[in-house]
């Protein structure tokens, strides 16, 4: 038996998976009229599910996909974008952590969450200024032995007097 790669999906895998794909439908309140035999027919479901996880495992962007074995990548990245609309990932995620718990155990009672999962209220206080606006020139003092710029009157006013 040869080992899989990282990105690869194995067939025992695919089996615990395919379940959770949604399945691809046509609203019922819409007709459609089109040639016999246009347009393409979708993407199999496991190959779009391995290019998935090859780009989630090797980091690659999505116009990076080997196109000779996944085809067209912008194709793969809606559908992508599609199963993530209908709650798959989350899905998968949920039934995952479930099998987890039922091999191993969770201790539910220590969990910790990291910091980088929500945003931080009271940190705008602690931390000062936008990075991107310090040091600009209208907060500095003005130079020393000069006056700052500044028109000598506000407001002038060029209406003849009356």
């Amino acid at each position: 038996m040869t080992k899989a790669r990282s990105w690869e999906v194995t067939d025992e895998f695919w089996k615990r998976v395919e379940a959770l794909v949604p399945v691809r439908g046509r609203p019922s309140d819409q007709s459609y009229s089109r040639k016999v035999g246009g347009g393409r027919k979708p993407k199999d479901p496991r190959l779009v599910f391995e290019a998935i996880v090859y780009v989630l495992r090797t980091g690659c962007q999505w116009k990076a996909l080997p196109a000779e074995r996944y085809g067209s990548a912008s194709a793969i990245h809606a559908r992508f974008l599609q199963w993530e609309k209908d709650g798959f990932f989350e899905a998968l995620w949920k039934a995952g952590l479930a099998e987890y718990d039922d091999l191993e155990g969770i201790a539910w009672r220590w969990q910790s969450i990291d910091g980088a999962m929500m945003k931080a209220p009271l940190a705008q206080s602690s931390v000062g200024p936008n990075p991107t606006d310090r040091g600009k020139k209208w907060q500095q003092a003005p130079l020393a032995g000069r006056r700052s710029w500044r028109p000598v009157v506000a407001h002038r006013d060029r209406s003849p007097p009356s």
